[in-house]
């Protein structure tokens, strides 16, 4: 089972800037493993925010396009959302999660909590 933890989340203000990164273990590389971020705030459902797919294409929420940036390390097992122009509606519980292309995610971080005031 892939363990996945994440962490750089805090505080911003306005405009600001933070990047989240999910460190996997015990995972071996495998390019049919994708992986994305999510987020959740409270009394919201959860938004698919970054995504990855088969090919390492990207796909981002209307909401942070041209705002967030997903990318990876294969190296060091890590994944990133580096997140700019932050505004208080980013606000929210950032989760990674991974899963076997195309089926799903099972496997999900514990979160690490953005907030960012104006």
């Amino acid at each position: 089972q892939v363990h996945l933890v994440e962490s750089g989340g805090g505080s911003a203000q306005a405009g600001g800037s933070l990047t989240l990164s999910c460190v996997a273990s015990g995972y071996h590389y495998n390019p049919n493993y994708c992986m994305g971020w999510f987020r959740q705030a409270p009394g919201k459902e959860r938004e698919g925010v970054a995504l990855l797919d088969i090919n390492d294409r990207a796909t981002y929420a209307d909401s942070v396009q041209g705002r967030f940036s997903i990318s990876k390390n294969i190296a060091k097992n890590t994944l990133y959302l580096q997140m700019n122009s932050l505004t208080p509606e980013d606000t929210s519980m950032y989760h990674c999660a991974g899963g076997r292309c195309g089926a799903g995610y099972n496997s999900w971080g514990q979160g690490t909590q953005v907030t960012v005031s104006s």
